[in-house]
Parts: C-alpha cells; sequence; structure tokens
C-alpha cells in the first residue's frame, strides 16, 4: 500500500514593493519608442481577474500587490515556496488583520503576486508586512505522479475549484492551447521561482482565442517546465495568467506554470469562448 505524504506549510514574510526608477523613467517599446512602465509592481489598482490582459495602459501590471523581501536569499525563499490559493495576511499598516490570497508570482528579482479586496488594496501601503502561509511547493499527488504530470506553484486544494480532475487523463479546462514559440521571457529560468511571458498582442491573440483574461488557464505546446523552463516537443505545460501585456520586447502577459507532463496525460477542454478560470469570488476576496 503507498502512503500518502502530507505536505509542509511554512509562514514566510514579504513587505509591499514601491516602484523603482533608474536615473531616466523610459524604456523602450517594440518600434522603439520611449514608454513609462506604469503599474509594473507595487499596489496596482483598477486592475482586476477577468479583466482583458490588454485592457490597460500599462506595462505587466498584476490584480494585486507585487511581494519581495530585501534580503535576497529571503526573497528567493517567498517567491519559491508561495504557491497559487495560499493565504495571506497583512501584519502592520492600516490594513493589519486582512486576508487574500496568492495569485501568482512573476520575474525580475522574483515578486509574489497577491489579491485583496478593493478596500483593502486602497489602504495597504509600500512597505507593509504581509505574511504568507506557504503549502503546495514540492508537493506531488500520487495521481498525478502516475501520470508523469509534475504539479508546482499550486496549492493543490484549488485544483478542483478550478475545474481540474483526474480520470483516465488530466482533465483541464483551458481558454486556449498556444504554440511554444510565443515563450518569450522566463526561458532558462527555474518555473518554481518565476513566470514566463508570452509574446503576443491583441492581434496575433485572435489566431488563438477572441480574449485573454487575467486568471485564465491556458496550455503552452511543445514547453517543458519541470527544471528550468525550455522547449521539449510532445510535452504541454498549463498555467495561470497572472499579469498583463507589455510593449517591452520578448515581453507580454505572464503565464505561471502549474501543471506539466506529457502530451498525453492531458485532456485538454478548450473554450475560447466561455471558459471561466481564476477569479475574485473563487479565492474567497472581498469586493
Amino acid at each position: 500500500m503507498t502512503s500518502v505524504l502530507t505536505p509542509v506549510g511554512v509562514n514566510l514574510l514579504g513587505y509591499v514593493e514601491t516602484p523603482e526608477m533608474g536615473d531616466h523613467p523610459y524604456l523602450i517599446d517594440s518600434d522603439g519608442a520611449p514608454y513609462v512602465p506604469v503599474g509594473d509592481c507595487g499596489v496596482v489598482l483598477g486592475v482586476r481577474l477577468g479583466d482583458s490582459v490588454f485592457a490597460h495602459d500599462a506595462d505587466h501590471a498584476a490584480p494585486g500587490v507585487t511581494l519581495a523581501h530585501p534580503d535576497e536569499a529571503a526573497r528567493h525563499g517567498l517567491t519559491t515556496f508561495a504557491c497559487l490559493g495560499n493565504e495571506v495576511v497583512v501584519r502592520d499598516g492600516a490594513m493589519a488583520g486582512a486576508t487574500g490570497r496568492v495569485i501568482g508570482k512573476r520575474g525580475e528579482a522574483g515578486r509574489v503576486i497577491v489579491g485583496f479586496g478593493d478596500d483593502v488594496l486602497a489602504g495597504l501601503a509600500p512597505g507593509d508586512a504581509i505574511m504568507v502561509r506557504a503549502i503546495g511547493q514540492g508537493a506531488q499527488p500520487p495521481d498525478l505522479d502516475a501520470m508523469g504530470v509534475r504539479l508546482l506553484n499550486t496549492d493543490a486544494a484549488i485544483l478542483h475549484p478550478l475545474g481540474v480532475r483526474v480520470a483516465d487523463r488530466v482533465v483541464l479546462p483551458v481558454r486556449a492551447c498556444l504554440p511554444s514559440r510565443v515563450v518569450g521571457n522566463g526561458i532558462g529560468r527555474p518555473a518554481d521561482m518565476w513566470d514566463v511571458d508570452l509574446t503576443i498582442t491583441a492581434d496575433t491573440l485572435s489566431s488563438w482565442a477572441p480574449v485573454l483574461l487575467l486568471g485564465d488557464l491556458v496550455a503552452v505546446e511543445d514547453l517543458d517546465v519541470r527544471h528550468n523552463i525550455g522547449f521539449r516537443r510532445g510535452w504541454v505545460t498549463v498555467g495561470v495568467v497572472v499579469h498583463g501585456g507589455s510593449p517591452l520586447p520578448g515581453h507580454g502577459p505572464g503565464l505561471m506554470p502549474m501543471l506539466c507532463g506529457p502530451r498525453e496525460a492531458f485532456d485538454l477542454q478548450v473554450d475560447a469562448q466561455h471558459h471561466s478560470g481564476l477569479s475574485s469570488d473563487l479565492l474567497g476576496l472581498n469586493p
């Protein structure tokens, strides 16, 4: 008889980021024009799960707040162990005691994206301490393991609410199934710590789906993220869209990997029109 191991949780500490600039405010877009990267990190207001990834005049804007840590090793620990669906608690400041949920993580030096209700977001300030009750990273449910499918960056408890179930294959609803050639920034990095950017625009997306929303589940063919993110024919990675688009070449909407395995292990239920992914209601966030 095979025993089922119980995942271990850990309490982590992160701090609400504040945007930082160099000695000039501009980045250069794919046409060579300068732009100011509004919404790249910190407390981002007016961006919500369910919004189009192309709806905002912003750069990598995520639906919530980004957490980091001033100590580099602690920052890497925070981004590695935090998982989709984990509860977070504000520890100080005006919103002390408020709770939220981890939505995802993203690149640069490593950031955790946390969702709260609008009233809590409006009251948060850069530097506020937030505790993450991290559980899920490294855990491998036996039914997925038997199919050669790896779970990462995700608390397994959130899979059922997202419509994921295991039969003879992993049945999984997605908005779209994209080719690996659209994967940009993030290639070569460890998927346990970062997302990957999808180098798509509203025009190129129309080849696969009419819209792409924050919180959507998306599959990428021929992408293996079990170790460092890279091309592998016959494999598929499924992730959740955690931030919006970017004018920066090689960047775009962010996909945090959740599941990866051989293509034949998945039954992808593609619904480009009516897919329902991660939402504030599903996470139990206050309006």
